[in-house]
């Protein structure tokens, strides 16, 4: 997470009224808000990729992919964030009384950005396992060509595979959905 925006403590109802009027995106979690970083040209290029290859491979499916426009609600821990893509199988579940929150994806996808790398890899993770729908968690660093997969295996265990080539094809089992990296890196540019 980034910095936080106050020492005050807000509730949930308070966080999700200033969500509505606010000019950024903020995340949420025990009482604080958190803005968030901004989008580099590699990191919209990315998630533009991989956004539009989950739509296709997941047309004509009972599956929706959501971009970073959609919030999600960790009810267990009560994070609200707005991961960079979520895809949800079935029916939507969202909070009660909105429609601009999700609670059950079972794919989550994050874009590394360098601010917040070490939150997306570790903690954002850890609060992520706590969505018992999801299945799946995929980590694409911007920087370099480099992907984590994690997979459930069990109540708290994940399996972890790594891509580092643009010939490889990350292999998403939930979805049944092989993604190669070369179009998830379509136009980006390395320093």
């Amino acid at each position: 997470m980034t910095g936080a925006l106050s020492k005050h403590f807000f509730s949930p109802e308070e966080y999700l009224a200033l969500e509505e009027t606010a000019e950024y995106k903020s995340e949420y979690y025990n009482g604080v808000i958190f803005a968030m970083a901004g989008g580099s040209l590699n990191h919209n290029r990315i998630t533009s990729n991989i956004n539009a290859e989950l739509n296709i491979a997941l047309r004509g499916r009972p599956c929706s992919v959501f971009s970073s426009d959609m919030r999600l609600l960790v009810k267990k821990n009560g994070l609200y964030t707005y991961p960079d893509t979520a895809v949800v199988c079935g029916k939507v579940e969202l909070v009660e009384g909105r429609n601009d929150t999700i609670t059950n994806p079972i794919l989550l996808v994050e874009v590394l950005s360098p601010s917040t790398k070490n939150y997306d890899l570790k903690g954002k993770f850890a609060l992520y396992q706590a969505l018992s729908s999801l299945q799946s968690y995929v980590v694409i660093d911007q920087e370099r060509v480099y992907v984590e997969y994690y997979q459930r295996t069990g109540s708290n265990k994940w399996e972890l595979e790594t891509y580092e080539n643009l010939t490889d094809a990350l292999s998403i089992k939930i979805i049944e959905v092989k993604l190669a990296l070369e179009a998830i890196y379509d136009k980006v540019e390395f320093d």
